[in-house]
């Protein structure tokens, strides 16, 4: 393995960090947690950490934010071939799919809805905003949905990073009452995912 410090991660309950401290548990690499008081943002890049986003992680003199981002240089400089495939195989390319796929078309109808349920004063919300964000929601959820008919994770028979990012938006989903018994195949993934004992310390963490 790479010399490696003990990696810093800011670090908020609920909040993408979750991917990042899932990922590190799974990996079984030496970390420290920067807890960070998650505040309602009034303007964007406010939380006391690294640019004022979470996910943060500070690796030496390695400062980075994004959750994508951070998951894909963790494997890279620790992984040692864990949980992801490798580089230039036909399964790379479906594991990058669905690391993007989970935070950039699955995941920001969930910050709409966020931002005119919860973030925005009343009056400024916009309930025809929430109601496109739903179908949004829906039709990305249909789209895993039937990627996941006849197998227990996104690359088939083996679980990966790519689980871990769309974990987190599946959470997500759920907490926002998008996920349900409509997606069966979502349900019964999800149940794997929260068996798995690495998910269960970060998500109590």
């Amino acid at each position: 393995m790479t010399n490696m410090h003990t990696l810093n991660l800011y670090h908020a309950p609920g909040t993408r960090s979750l991917r990042i401290l899932w990922l590190l548990e799974e990996l079984g690499l030496p970390y420290e947690l920067e807890p960070v008081a998650f505040t309602l943002p009034t303007t964007p890049f406010t939380q006391t950490s690294p640019f004022g986003k979470l996910p943060a992680l500070e690796d030496g003199d390695v400062t980075m934010v994004e959750s994508g981002a951070i998951l894909e240089y963790i494997l890279e400089r620790y992984g040692r071939g864990r949980l992801a495939p490798a580089v230039g195989t036909p399964q790379r390319a479906a594991f990058l799919q669905w690391v993007h796929f989970a935070e950039a078309t699955a995941m920001p109808p969930f910050g709409e809805i966020t931002r005119h349920t919860l973030f925005k004063p009343e009056a400024e919300r916009i309930p025809a905003v929430v109601a496109d964000a739903r179908a949004r929601a829906a039709a990305g959820l249909a789209v895993i949905e039937q990627a996941l008919s006849g197998s227990d994770y996104l690359l088939g028979s083996d679980f990966s990073a790519a689980d871990v990012m769309m974990g987190y938006t599946l959470l997500s989903a759920r907490w926002h009452g998008v996920l349900s018994d409509a997606y069966p195949n979502l349900v019964r993934y999800m149940a794997r995912l929260e068996a798995r004992p690495a998910f269960q310390k970060a998500l109590r963490s």
